[in-house]
């Protein structure tokens, strides 16, 4: 009968310890090296060498790596490396993807910096590093466009009820499916709709529309989670902001010199959802900054 008590209390150890996992978040980079580092580094994921120093945590970024700034490249070689190291310290990256990745892939480059194209050497080349055989395009061709990690789902822009009932697996399957014939038809054949304004790259009513709890509480009883993690609003306060009694939980504040060049990411160990910022940590605010016009 010890025994069996040990072995039951073994068990909820265990499990207290895969809940307390910590996951940290942070949204779009949109081609700002510098505080990409800085932020890695505050929040303990990376050492001074931009080497992985995480331990085992598990480390989101929900999309939009590349457009308005220069670092592109520097920024996906980041993150493929953390990939590659983090599994060593029982830590692990997930990198998804968000719109202005599928911009790029499909060849839509309004938002991209004449620096950034230059530091591909030119045109041609970066084209050829966005194709699908390239190396980035071929890693973002392998990427998710959501992931659940614990009680959370993370997402670019948000998951509507209409592609909620696919789940996780059936979301991430119809991209795979349709990626390479829309990067092909330039943006045209999506006949999910996945790619569209509903998608989960590019809704935003989590983040903007009133009266819109009723539909994340549908979504994510769908998703049979707890709240959902999302960047491409920029909060303007350059603070991470939730809604829904903090079952949405808004993380693009403007990382970007582009947006202000705010410094911040989230922090979620079991359910305790923290905001890492410059000068230290914090509750996400649950009051609503004001809304201006959102661009792409």
């Amino acid at each position: 009968m010890g025994l069996i008590l040990w072995f039951v209390a073994l068990q909820a150890l265990l499990i207290q310890l895969v809940v307390a996992q910590r996951i940290v978040a942070m949204g779009d980079l949109h081609g700002d090296l510098l505080r990409t580092l800085a932020i890695m580094r505050f929040s303990n994921i990376i050492d001074h060498e931009g080497h992985w120093a995480g331990g085992d945590t598990i480390f989101v970024q929900t999309g939009d790596i590349v457009d308005r700034g220069d670092d592109t490249i520097k920024l996906y070689e980041l993150i493929q490396r953390l990939q590659a190291e983090a599994p060593a310290q029982g830590g692990r990256v997930v990198s998804l993807l968000g719109n202005h990745e599928i911009m790029n892939l499909s060849g839509d480059w309004r938002y991209v910096s004449t620096g950034d194209i230059n530091s591909f050497g030119g045109k041609e080349n970066r084209v050829k590093a966005f194709s699908p055989e390239g190396w980035i395009g071929g890693d973002l061709i392998e990427k998710n466009l959501t992931a659940k990690v614990g009680s959370s789902i993370f997402v670019h822009g948000g998951i509507h009820p209409s592609f909620a009932q696919d789940g996780i697996e059936g979301i991430n399957l119809k991209t795979r499916q349709t990626l390479l014939d829309y990067i092909g038809s330039r943006g045209r054949h999506d006949p999910y709709g996945v790619f569209g304004g509903l998608g989960p790259t590019w809704y935003r009513g989590y983040a903007l529309d009133d009266g819109i709890c009723p539909v994340l509480e549908e979504a994510l009883a769908l998703l049979e989670a707890d709240r959902m993690v999302m960047g491409h609003t920029v909060q303007r306060d350059g603070f991470i902001h939730t809604r829904c009694g903090g079952k949405a939980v808004l993380i693009d504040i403007g990382i970007s010199h582009v947006y202000g060049g705010h410094y911040g990411a989230l922090e979620i160990v079991g359910d305790e959802l923290t905001a890492i910022y410059k000068d230290g940590k914090r509750k996400p605010l649950g009051t609503r900054p004001k809304m201006i016009h959102q661009e792409l």
